[in-house]
């Protein structure tokens, strides 16, 4: 709705008329700010129709001042003594009132009822725009706005987003058009869209971005792209983001003129160190750098004979000085196929805890294969007590239907954050290893590969947003729960009414399993197409790495189907805890979600649901289709209350889901029975096509891949 769409819904509010639903983009994401009504209406209006400010141009008064116009369809005014008062914690008139405010920090802030008044206090002026944000959020989702007692304070320092964007604008598993960084233009045409960004990231807590995709070109390490850079950091910084880079490690040779990139040559070290200068001369607040190295081609230390600490401690070194960090990835695999690609980035980085300096990250994903639907969390979070870990999750649904199927992945997250390493005890969550409090780290920090693109929606789906909104709550506090988060998003994206929030709610949360049941169900895992990662291949194999192929993971032979990661097998079980590995070792004790994961098991075995493998596998296809098909029905019967046009994208998008988790039953039955040559349990019916249909289908223009 634009401001002719809310002056007349103002007027007609005034004369007591009906709002109706207005035509919707997905461009103003969960910042619609659409008029309230009734007693929501007359709460904001009481509680926050003016707003005091030491600082009338600051950032978060601009942001508190936009949110609630739209709340009450009328400009509220910024005036000495308004309703909503606004300072940091080092204001006099914050100070005179005599509050605890120690210990926010400069991202933490409280939001109080006093008296007919509300303080919204930061401990900086990053901290007093979040605390803004939030308000703000609760008056969208229609909250009491009496008697608040509000203390925030991150539990994760750096939330940053990881962009798999190219500077020719191509974005490596993305699904919502181009890059929205026009390197061409910059640095004298700054997108107003940058702004946007920058207020939608700030809204949910994100405090840094990384530019450039982790496979990297080191143009963008050059001075004409690096004043580029220092635009885009001047458009955030007011937002409390700082920008970082993906640094190529070849870079030295590859723009610098040197022979080679060699850490140990001090040549090369003091290459990086006037190139850390250089940056932080234009960007004084630069973040630091990314590096993925030695993994799918990328150059390396190994390709000199050093090691990851070598090569991660040659770069922390150079930003040291300005107070940078070095987030190294652990996302490795060798030249040489590994007799299980799952062990090697455990093989390779525990043997290095506590080599890296205390400006270096590793950068870990939350599974130790490549973002499939379900994975068990990765072996390295608890084993690394003397190196801290971020986490790495994918926002961009590479390998969970793109843009079109509707998956909500708060609850993926959720399991593995939430998971027990049991390292070096029972309590010791992951959520402890990446927040630094189980090994009293101090540096800590997560990062989301970003689903953000040109598309107007910014994610190529309207409830593809929910998944950039649930990243970066949970960022800020991995202790909320899923159904917290996603009623957070629906209320402020579809409006707070629960006969909309309630249903929305029950299509967003089974979401997740269902793609897991109708994909990868009971622990398979690397199903998909070659390259693009579209649709379902169980049969591929062959090209130039065995463990790029999915008969690799999934094994399947007349007599049974799954990866063996037993002491029996590859071993992999022994990189956990032994509570763990002795869980896993067991078929009996696997839970039934990771049994393929970690066993080869026999068609004919029964499980614990009282069906054998095969038919439980047929159960879960076709749940997952069940699923779908309930999520269009809820859909269907939202139409007239959300607007026509995010309605009709997202039924269309949902029958296009459930034609392809069809797909998926079928072209999966039909292999499975090529191998097995069982018959189908009773009531299932046969694929409709051919193996030989199926395999024959092709996507060579599919969005996203690499290249």
């Amino acid at each position: 709705m634009h401001m002719l769409g809310r002056l007349l819904a103002s007027l007609m509010l005034a004369v007591g008329l009906a709002v109706p639903v207005f035509a919707e983009d997905g461009y103003d994401l969960w910042l619609r700010f659409r008029p309230l009504t009734g007693a929501a209406l007359a709460q904001t209006e009481t509680r926050l129709g003016s707003i005091d400010a030491a600082d009338a141009g600051d950032v978060a008064v601009a942001e508190l001042s936009r949110g609630l116009s739209g709340l009450l369809g009328k400009t509220v005014p910024v005036a000495t003594g308004g309703k909503v008062l606004l300072g940091t914690a080092n204001d006099p008139a914050i100070t005179a009132l005599g509050l605890d405010l120690r210990g926010l920090g400069p991202d933490g802030y409280v939001i109080r009822s006093i008296g007919d008044r509300t303080l919204v206090a930061g401990g900086s002026r990053t901290g007093l725009l979040y605390g803004v944000f939030h308000l703000l959020r609760l008056a969208q989702e229609t909250a009491p706005l009496t008697a608040l007692t509000v203390r925030e304070v991150p539990k994760i320092d750096r939330r940053i987003l990881n962009h798999w964007d190219n500077l020719d604008r191509y974005v490596e598993r993305g699904y919502a058009g181009h890059s929205i960084w026009d390197w061409h233009k910059l640095p004298d045409w700054q997108d107003p869209r940058y702004k946007d960004y920058a207020r939608a990231n700030a809204s949910i807590g994100i405090n840094g971005t990384v530019l450039n995709n982790v496979n990297a070109n080191a143009t963008i390490l050059t001075r004409p792209y690096l004043e580029k850079v220092a635009a885009l950091a001047d458009v955030f910084r007011p937002y409390g983001i700082r920008v970082y880079l993906t640094a190529r490690f070849s870079a030295p040779k590859e723009i610098g003129g040197l022979a080679h990139a060699d850490p140990a040559d001090p040549a090369v070290a003091a290459w990086w160190k006037e190139k850390a200068d250089e940056i932080y001369a234009l960007i004084p607040d630069f973040g630091g750098f990314l590096v993925k190295a030695n993994s799918e081609g990328q150059p390396g230390p190994q390709d000199y004979g050093r090691s990851h600490a070598d090569g991660a401690n040659m770069l922390a070194d150079a930003l040291a000085p300005h107070g940078g960090i070095i987030m190294w990835r652990a996302f490795v695999y060798s030249h040489e196929t590994p007799d299980d690609r799952a062990k090697q980035a455990y093989t390779e980085f525990v043997p290095l805890d506590g080599q890296f300096r205390d400006n270096v990250l590793v950068q870990v994903k939350n599974g130790a294969i490549d973002f499939q639907p379900r994975e068990p969390f990765h072996p390295l979070f608890g084993a690394m007590p003397k190196t801290p870990l971020m986490m790495e999750f994918q926002i961009t649904k590479e390998y969970l239907g793109f843009a079109t199927h509707l998956v909500y992945l708060a609850p993926m997250w959720k399991e593995v954050l939430d998971a027990d390493t049991f390292r070096p005890k029972q309590g010791s969550t992951v959520a402890k290893v990446v927040d630094g409090s189980l090994d009293g780290h101090k540096l800590s920090a997560m990062a989301g590969v970003a689903n953000i693109g040109s598309d107007r929606t910014w994610s190529g789906s309207h409830f593809d947003q929910a998944n950039w909104y649930a990243y970066g709550r949970l960022a800020w506090d991995h202790g909320l729960s899923s159904e917290a988060i996603a009623q957070e998003w629906a209320a402020a994206t579809f409006g707070p009414d629960p006969a909309i929030v309630d249903p929305i709610l029950s299509m967003m949360l089974p979401s997740h399993q269902a793609v897991v049941d109708y994909m990868t169900p009971i622990g398979l895992h690397h199903l998909m197409g070659r390259g693009h990662h579209y649709g379902p291949a169980p049969w591929l194999t062959g090209g130039p790495r065995a463990d790029w192929t999915s008969v690799y993971y999934h094994r399947a032979t007349k007599d049974g189907i799954g990866f063996d990661r037993t002491r029996r097998g590859t071993g992999a079980v022994d990189q956990y805890a032994k509570v763990w590995a002795d869980r896993f070792d067991k078929v009996k004790t696997t839970p039934p979600d990771f049994l393929l994961w970690f066993h080869h098991v026999g068609w004919q075995q029964p499980l614990a649901s009282g069906r054998t493998l095969w038919a439980e596998l047929l159960y879960r296809y076709g749940r997952g289709i069940q699923t779908v098909a309930s999520m269009r029905r809820t859909w269907e019967g939202l139409r007239g209350k959300v607007d026509e046009d995010r309605w009709q994208q997202t039924a269309a998008f949902l029958s296009i889901q459930q034609k392809e988790a069809q797909w998926w039953r079928d072209a999966s039955v039909a292999y499975w029975q090529s191998i097995n040559g069982l018959p189908l349990p009773p009531g299932e019916k046969p694929p409709p096509q051919t193996l030989e249909h199926y395999k024959s289908l092709s996507f060579p223009f599919a969005p996203g891949d690499g290249k």
